[in-house]
């Protein structure tokens, strides 16, 4: 579950480019656009405009740098990134790590986006509703709907609001 920040895990498959592998290995340097799934894991997978977690995935002499995971259709969860060093098999058990610190940024900026909501409910009317976002470790974006752009007034207490929240 995302209650957690460390799992161990088993690879399930790999993709190098595209081509399901049964091992990526680095020669004289790392190799990117790799996938591996795994058959748990505790990363958040991008959804709903919330980018998916980073962190590393490491086998002892392995590592793997996730950069992004998303989720299939089916629910299959793909952790993309850099092949570091060592080398990675099908079968291998590992110990996936969510990277702590943009986890908890990204989260943050989740809350954020609760508040932006409230708020704008709050100055502007029941009528707004949220009509798509980003949220990363290092920004959100909060798009919504409404009959026109708000006024400097009404961003004022809308951002008031906000910060009296927070605070």
């Amino acid at each position: 579950g995302y209650d957690t920040l460390t799992d161990k895990g088993t690879v399930v498959a790999l993709s190098d480019e595209e081509t399901l592998t049964d091992a990526i290995a680095t020669d004289e340097e790392a190799k990117d656009g790799v996938l591996v799934v795994l058959d748990r894991t505790p990363f958040y997978a991008e959804s709903g405009g919330q980018a998916g977690d980073a962190g590393a995935v490491e086998n002892g002499d392995g590592l793997f740098l996730v950069g992004q995971t998303s989720k299939t259709a089916g629910g299959v969860f793909l952790h993309s990134g850099v092949m570091q060093k060592g080398l990675l098999c099908a079968g291998d058990t590992v110990t996936a790590k969510v990277d702590r610190i943009g986890r908890a940024a990204t989260m943050r900026n989740h809350t954020a986006a609760h508040l932006l909501q409230a708020a704008l409910r709050r100055v502007l009317g029941d009528h707004v509703e949220q009509a798509g976002q980003l949220v990363t470790s290092s920004r959100m974006r909060f798009d919504f709907t409404h009959f026109s752009a708000l006024t400097g007034d009404e961003l004022r207490k809308v951002e008031g609001l906000v910060n009296l929240w927070i605070m």
